[in-house]
């Protein structure tokens, strides 16, 4: 009998599965138990496809990032931002949402944000007035320090103790390769 994941909430679950050349009674046992209220649904192939556990992972992943970083009120997407812009002040901002591969309106929108809050500036570019560069402001790079020692602090060691270190470079290495290759 092969196995696969079942789904019930954000927890994926091993299911009994029958086999290709499964038994009457096995097909019988896995429609009933499907049919049960809370029972979790057999996701069949989708167990075995990358890109579905790839995107479960991540919403995992995400879940507990927000969590950590609940206080100071950043997403993924904006501790991204708030790095890119300590490593690399005073470019522009197409440039920035181009390394991060976000849309040109929804960094608009995201930069809006991040100003209001005062953790970063816009200034027209001196060499290209059509352009804006980004500064982060003292706010926040005072914020980006908070948020990166619990993101290395809490986030990271989780994600370090789920895998191993061994394992934690290997993933890395890996999704490196298919975000560059694929």
């Amino acid at each position: 009998m092969a196995v696969s994941k079942a789904v019930s909430g954000p927890v994926a679950k091993p299911v009994a599965r029958p086999s290709a050349a499964g038994s009457k009674a096995s097909r019988v046992q896995r429609k009933v138990a499907g049919a049960l209220p809370g029972a979790p649904l057999d996701i069949g192939e989708l167990a075995d496809l990358l890109g579905y556990s790839m995107k479960r992972a991540q919403l995992r992943i995400f879940d507990d990032f927000l969590s950590v970083m609940g206080p100071l009120r950043l997403t993924p997407a904006q501790f991204s931002v708030l790095l890119l812009l300590e490593r690399n002040p005073g470019r522009n901002q197409t440039e920035v949402a181009n390394t991060l591969g976000i849309l040109r309106p929804n960094f608009v929108a995201m930069l809006d944000g991040l100003e209001a809050r005062e953790l970063c500036t816009r200034k027209r570019s001196s060499s290209d007035r059509r352009s804006h560069v980004l500064m982060l402001t003292e706010k926040g790079k005072a914020t980006l320090a908070r948020a990166k020692k619990c993101v290395t602090g809490k986030h990271e060691a989780r994600l370090s103790e789920v895998l191993g270190e061994e394992n934690r470079v290997a993933l890395l290495r890996m999704l490196a390769k298919v975000a560059r290759e694929f």
